[in-house]
């Protein structure tokens, strides 16, 4: 049974170190996608509305265990005080005596945003003692510590698994959240059941593909990994990306769904561009027939075509219940997001569970213009999401369980 912040007992007064995941991306130094920050809020209004003296750590980008000015939390702070109408110290410190000066001052309901938890090496060491040896010197500025960040639940690192093991620990109202809309797609999800899936990689979805299959009615495949699933059908794909080590994979995947009488559904046509570029010269084509377009053998598939998005779109309308991880092209470009766009309309429109699975499929229905309240749940951690949905133990929540 997972420990939640309603389980934490009185924090007034007390120091609550709350570990957030505002691993958000930035812009001349300001907060260009403020999703993660605005995910955090519930928790972090519960606690200072309680009372607590909070104390906000978390990670942004890989400055790889030294300090980087590129990728301080100070921009973060600063968006956070305006979404919480009130001031938020940022401390350019972890730990050492400015960060234990800097607590020590909060009263009940301030707030402080220490520095980016990766610029010392032992948050994300793989050596458990030195992760350990972090957490302790983190522990000192707490009394409790509540774990919100659920983008970061599936990696062993010191202010996620350590540090929950050395002060009375709670899950927030976020990972709460998180956890039951991901349970309802494990769960006796309402049928029909599609699982949308896109991004660059087989391997990265090998383990979801394999856990869902006996659980879903369609899967839809598109995005970069498309092309794999069309080279192994033994098509011609020009310089599309491919993973040939997973043919194997792929066709075991294809074979089963039929067994399954589960519907894998690839688009009929593709966008093929000249090259990897926003002005790029394309052609729409069949899915067999990449290299008959104008660029022959040298053309490379940068997302799905109309026929195939519409063929998504009325599966996708039609279910009851569908996960989406992965874009269906290179969405960056406006001239292949529109079978990004495409599906994202479609999952707007779902009268059902609509869940997009964080990562890359969150930053495109932002950057495409669409409201969060479009949808059942937009996850705050693609990685985690798809590690939970393959059935997989998150060494951070199971932490968190008695």
């Amino acid at each position: 049974m997972l420990r939640t912040i309603h389980q934490a007992g009185d924090v007034r007064n007390k120091a609550v170190i709350l570990r957030c995941d505002f691993n958000v991306p930035l812009s001349d130094g300001q907060v260009s996608d403020d999703g993660r920050i605005r995910a955090a809020l519930p928790t972090i209004e519960f606690l200072t509305n309680a009372g607590a003296k909070l104390v906000i750590i978390s990670h942004l980008g890989r400055p790889d265990g030294s300090p980087a000015p590129e990728y301080s939390l100070k921009p973060v702070a600063e968006r956070l005080s305006e979404l919480l109408g009130k001031s938020v110290r940022f401390v350019s410190e972890t730990i050492g005596p400015t960060a234990s000066k800097a607590v020590g001052d909060l009263q009940g309901g301030d707030v402080a945003l220490l520095e980016n938890l990766r610029f010392d090496p032992r948050e994300a060491s793989k050596n458990p003692g030195e992760r350990n040896v972090y957490a302790s010197e983190l522990a000192l500025l707490g009394d409790i510590f509540v774990s919100d960040g659920f983008g970061v639940v599936h990696r062993e690192q010191a202010s996620v698994l350590e540090l929950a093991k050395l002060l009375p620990s709670h899950a927030g109202l976020l990972i709460e959240s998180e956890l039951k809309v991901l349970e309802n797609l494990t769960i006796s999800p309402s049928r029909p059941y599609t699982v949308v899936l896109g991004g660059s990689k087989v391997s990265d979805k090998l383990g979801v593909i394999q856990h869902l299959l006996p659980k879903i009615d369609r899967l839809l495949i598109g995005g970069g990994m498309l092309f794999s699933f069309l080279a192994a059908k033994g098509m011609k794909i020009g310089k599309s990306l491919l993973e040939k080590e997973q043919f194997l994979n792929i066709q075991g995947f294809l074979s089963e769904a039929d067994r399954l009488g589960v519907s894998l559904i690839l688009p009929e046509d593709v966008v093929v561009a000249s090259k990897f570029a926003p002005d790029a010269d394309f052609e729409i084509v069949d899915a067999d027939a990449i290299e008959e377009s104008r660029f022959g053998a040298t053309g490379i598939g940068l997302d799905i075509g109309p026929r195939g998005a519409e063929l998504f779109s009325s599966m996708i309308k039609d279910s009851k219940t569908v996960f989406w991880n992965g874009p269906m092209g290179v969405f960056e470009f406006d001239n292949f997001a529109q079978g990004t766009r495409s599906v994202a309309q479609a999952m707007a429109e779902v009268d059902g569970i609509s869940v997009v699975g964080g990562g890359d499929s969150a930053a495109a229905v932002r950057k495409l213009g669409f409201s969060e309240n479009a949808f059942t749940h937009i996850s705050t951690g693609g990685g985690a999401s798809l590690e939970f949905l393959e059935g997989k133990l998150l060494p951070g929540l199971e932490v968190l369980n008695d």
